[in-house]
């Protein structure tokens, strides 16, 4: 890959460094230890990419970024900083740079930025074919996390997505495993096919091997016309099976002969069908301790399990935390034309500090909820109403005015009814040993209606549901 960096900093070892790292890359190289040399460089050559430090003599590095994003806004820039000025960066992303770097870096966390601007040129110059939009939103460039477990993660993506090899992704509830699976899709050959997604939590067996397989009219209770399955639909493309955990034993035989054949059964017809589809599954379960307890295929297990990818919980990859809170800011108050635009110190350290059992999901929950609670530029920790009640103490920014004092009381009632509700969903399926249909006909709730309740606190079944 050719291309032109400069590299600013006032440190001439870590100028040396970044030079180590990246000569071997085919890369036109120049160095700069001010911020006013880096802007004559910047008027005198054209550059791809700008390596700059925050904290300068002359000149510091936001103003550097303010000054060369006015005139060349195409300009990536990576900034690098020190720990301490974590909210300078996330200031810098909102001018405009593509990400940060927290000193001392890793040589991978350099290289993986430098070729991630550098897609990002590809994309602008036209040399990377897209088919729309939505293709785009799932290129690796696109994918938020540069913090080391990140950078293994794509890493392995970038190795399996040009294959056809079956995937596993393993991750928590919330760490964006859907996400990942269409990151490999669309970085696939299969790129131009569809990619057909199943969640097999919210389906009951009988209607889990229909939508899978396809039924003929007649063959059931309700079939009153032959449908296509999921299976037909992805034909030439991916098949995601998202908590692939939760599919019963006879459903997983039905799978593990398709994997085996290639081939299948629509429910109630006795034709066999072909298709040519990638199999990609996703789980937040033990499986191998369902297969010690029989819940689980072991032949299927191995058959899904050729090429495992793990994504890291949120709480093991906090350096990430400011870009994506950021990321999430910016898209929520663009989506509801609010103008709030950053976050207090003690919000940002509520943020930094909280384990996130929800992970991403959970995060941009938060910061969504805070943007609507938000009056103001500024969100700050009482905004934050997700998470203040799971600390043990909390010192919170005092409200300023008579409007942020009545958003903190409303945000407070608002959690008192949220944690009624939720606790009230936890103990009916505690009480039923989490089965869905029990719990609601305990409660007087319609099934759909409980379940709608499930997803709006993120409640998981802990187990194959026997209804």
């Amino acid at each position: 890959m050719n291309g032109r960096i400069l590299i600013v900093d006032d440190e001439e070892i870590v100028l040396r460094s970044c030079l180590r790292i990246l000569r071997g890359d085919e890369y036109e190289i120049d160095t700069a230890s001010d911020g006013l040399s880096a802007l004559n460089l910047v008027n005198e050559k054209d550059y791809d990419v700008l390596i700059l430090d925050i904290k300068m003599p002359k000149m510091d590095g936001i103003e550097v970024l303010r000054r060369v994003k006015e005139v060349h806004p195409d300009m990536d820039v990576i900034m690098i900083t020190g720990l301490h000025d974590i909210s300078t960066a996330v200031q810098a992303m909102k001018l405009g740079a593509l990400d940060y770097l927290p000193k001392p870096f890793e040589p991978d966390q350099l290289k993986m930025l430098v070729e991630k601007a550098f897609g990002r040129k590809a994309l602008r110059e036209g040399s990377v074919n897209l088919e729309s939009e939505t293709d785009s939103s799932y290129r690796f460039e696109n994918i938020i996390g540069s913090s080391p477990p990140m950078q293994n993660m794509f890493r392995m993506i970038a190795r399996c997505a040009p294959t056809n090899s079956t995937v596993m992704i393993r991750g928590e509830s919330g760490t964006g495993k859907e996400l990942i699976a269409r990151a490999i899709h669309y970085n696939s050959l299969r790129k131009d096919k569809p990619f057909v997604p199943v969640d097999c939590t919210s389906l009951s067996e009988n209607l889990l091997e229909s939508e899978l397989f396809g039924h003929v009219k007649g063959s059931f209770t309700g079939a009153l016309s032959n449908k296509k399955g999921l299976f037909e639909s992805a034909d030439g493309g991916t098949l995601f099976l998202d908590e692939i955990g939760n599919i019963s034993l006879t459903t997983q035989a039905k799978l593990l002969r398709f994997i085996e054949e290639r081939e299948f059964k629509a429910v109630g017809d006795t034709r066999t069908q072909t298709v040519d589809i990638r199999l990609l599954t996703a789980t937040n379960k033990d499986l191998e301790g369902m297969v010690a307890d029989e819940d689980f295929r072991e032949d299927l297990y191995y058959r899904i399990n050729i090429f495992p990818i793990e994504i890291p919980p949120l709480r093991e990859r906090r350096e990430d935390i400011p870009a994506l809170a950021t990321h999430f800011l910016n898209r929520f108050s663009e989506d509801m034309n609010h103008k709030a635009s950053e976050f207090s110190p003690g919000a940002m350290n509520l943020l930094m500090n909280h384990d996130w059992p929800g992970n991403v999901r959970e995060l941009e929950n938060v910061i969504q909820r805070a943007v609507i609670l938000a009056g103001g530029d500024i969100i700050r920790q009482g905004h934050l109403v997700n998470i203040i009640d799971m600390l043990p103490r909390v010192d919170l920014d005092v409200p300023q005015s008579a409007e942020e004092l009545k958003q903190v009381k409303k945000a407070t009632r608002q959690k008192s009814v949220e944690n009624v509700e939720k606790n009230f969903v936890l103990g009916a399926l505690k009480r039923n040993h989490w089965n869905v249909t029990k719990a609601a006909e305990e409660t007087g709730m319609q099934r759909s209606n409980f379940q709608a309740l499930m997803a709006k606190y993120d409640i998981r079944i802990r187990g194959p549901e026997s209804s």
